[in-house]
């Protein structure tokens, strides 16, 4: 079997002559939403949910700006689905469905994968990712939002579709491109906010080889700042 190759799509130069080493694949566990809601006073804690939905647009654009075209976040975990309060999780659909699957829409850059098990999703919020994945196919650069996602699911499936594509041929590189989200698979960095050292579960087969930046900000006060400080973590770890 041929190796899977890393295509590059035409990259936009950085912004910084002083990085050597860009990211090809940058993956952000965007964490703390709740927390920084009631640090910021506000008593429901689904305003902070909202701002860090919002705040994707944001992490779109600096991506956009270093000519990073491949972008992977974890939004949703199945756990999260199975044991977060029932309200929150309700509020948490209300968003895949109203406003995260229309920041990608409205942009004229990136194409949305999905990567997790959306049978946990009701009916309007999987319609929403799904039309929105439809809608954006043709786009140049990528971005995987994990939804109900489970990183030993997630291997599972890769495994089953490459055992239907090449059967006994199957090997690494065969379940690699047969895992779901973009074109190019392998995450170079990670970014995880809040300060928790920890990946989650955040796609453990494609982060085997992966640089990990840790934030101690909660996902919603992540700057454009913080994210040149990570991709100079990442450039002293590879430049």
């Amino acid at each position: 079997m041929l190796p899977v190759r890393r295509t590059r799509l035409p990259r936009l130069e950085p912004r910084s002559p002083t990085l050597k080493t860009v990211p090809v694949h940058v993956g952000v566990v965007m964490d703390g939403n709740r927390r920084w809601a009631r640090a910021a006073g506000h008593l429901d804690s689904r305003v902070g949910h909202k701002y860090g939905a919002d705040h994707v647009e944001q992490l779109l654009d600096w991506c956009t700006e270093w000519g990073i075209d491949h972008l992977t976040t974890f939004v949703l975990s199945a756990d999260n689905i199975r044991k977060r309060p029932r309200e929150q999780v309700d509020y948490l659909f209300e968003l895949l469905t109203t406003r995260l699957p229309k920041l990608i829409l409205r942009s004229s850059r990136w194409a949305l994968h999905i990567s997790g098990d959306l049978n946990l999703l009701p009916g309007a919020a999987r319609e929403a990712l799904l039309h929105a994945e439809r809608a954006t196919a043709d786009r140049p650069a990528h971005v995987t939002m994990a939804v109900g996602y489970d990183g030993r699911g997630d291997i599972v499936e890769g495994i089953r579709t490459a055992l239907t594509t090449y059967g006994s041929n199957i090997d690494v590189a065969g379940i690699t491109a047969s895992l779901p989200g973009g074109p190019v698979k392998e995450i170079d960095l990670v970014i995880r906010t809040s300060g928790e050292l920890r990946l989650s579960g955040f796609f453990p087969w494609q982060t085997a080889g992966t640089e990990i930046y840790i934030s101690p900000k909660f996902w919603p006060d992540f700057t454009s700042a913080d994210f040149t400080t990570a991709l100079r973590y990442f450039d002293e770890r590879r430049g």
